[in-house]
């Protein structure tokens, strides 16, 4: 393409982005781009404008008459009771509710081994909770909150100093390079 034949060819988008530009502008005023529908509008001929109180009086007054169901489930609502049920239900005589029983007490610590002490033949306990070992003497405290009562051969008899529960701990097997593990 030469260069004479590319300057008409650019003149001429010229010319032509220039007429589409004036065509689509238009001297009407009001919204860029409004159509000529909208202009043709004529508002209602209303006298007196005023909130009407007097429907609204009647609409407070009324008041819903519908079932009272739940719109979201699916399950149709119990029927109304009967007379019979509701004459039992308002003879009924009141029942206390009793408290649930207090939870099981917990020892953290868990028991695997106990020794005999040779000068005054008391017992010996040793707890392990995480990593620290706890020697316990029976009627030692330890964990600043329990008292360890008595031990016997597989188990030992824990009480809560703050609530006076008691606990029985079995004795278990320490895990693998637990505290009876040699180091080497």
């Amino acid at each position: 393409m030469s260069k004479r034949l590319q300057m008409y060819v650019l003149g001429g988008l010229v010319l032509l982005l220039a007429y589409v530009y004036f065509r689509n502008t238009s001297n009407v005023p009001g919204l860029p781009g409004a159509d000529a529908a909208s202009q043709k509008f004529v508002p209602l001929n209303v006298e007196e404008p005023e909130l009407r109180l007097d429907l609204l009086a009647q609409l407070k007054k009324l008041e819903y008459a519908g079932s009272h169901r739940n719109i979201f489930s699916a399950v149709a609502p119990p029927p109304p009771p009967t007379p019979a049920q509701i004459y039992a239900q308002s003879h009924q005589y009141p029942t206390v509710n009793r408290p649930p029983p207090d939870p099981p007490l917990v020892i953290p610590g868990s028991l695997f081994g106990y020794a005999a002490m040779s000068q005054s033949g008391k017992r010996v306990a040793f707890f392990l909770e995480g990593d620290d070992v706890l020697v316990v003497e029976e009627g030692g405290t330890f964990m600043n909150r329990f008292r360890l009562t008595k031990i016997g051969n597989d188990s030992a008899q824990v009480q809560e100093i703050s609530t006076g529960k008691t606990a029985t701990v079995a004795m278990v097997q320490p895990a693998e390079g637990g505290p009876s593990a040699v180091n080497q």
